[in-house]
Formats: structure tokens, sequence, C-alpha cells
């Protein structure tokens, strides 16, 4: 994995799990990001990505989840 990639936004992880032929879409954004926590837990397990892309990457996922929360208790 290039260490070039850098995370900002839910894309970016979407485009690091299509890179490895995974595309994530249960048609709930909170249920999405809870599998893209998984796959990129098993990527990064099976040595497929660095320990940087690892964490930068669940970094996005928290914030993105944290986000639903809030919209979900704002209901």
């Amino acid at each position: 994995m290039d260490n070039m990639m850098s995370f900002r936004t839910l894309y970016d992880v979407q485009q690091l799990l299509k890179r490895y032929g995974t595309y994530v879409h249960l048609g709930k954004r909170m249920w999405d990001i809870e599998l893209m926590f998984i796959e990129v837990k098993r990527l990064y397990e099976g040595g497929m990505i660095d320990k940087k892309t690892f964490i930068d990457a669940q970094l996005v996922l928290k914030a993105e989840h944290r986000k639903e929360e809030e919209k979900d208790r704002s209901k």
C-alpha cells in the first residue's frame, strides 16, 4: 500500500476497500460504516495494508460513525 494515500472522508476509505475488491452497500450508512470497520481490520490482519493506513482509515470511520450516532439521537 502506498503511504501517499490520505484519508479524510468515508469516500477515501471506500476507495481503499475497492482497491482490494470490497464494495460495501447495505442500504443504511451506519451499517456500511460498521462493515467497513470489519473489512479494514481484516485487510490489516491479513498484511494487505500497513499500520498507518489502518489507523488513518479507522479514525475516519470512527468520526463518521460518531456523526451518524449524533444524527440518530437528534431525531
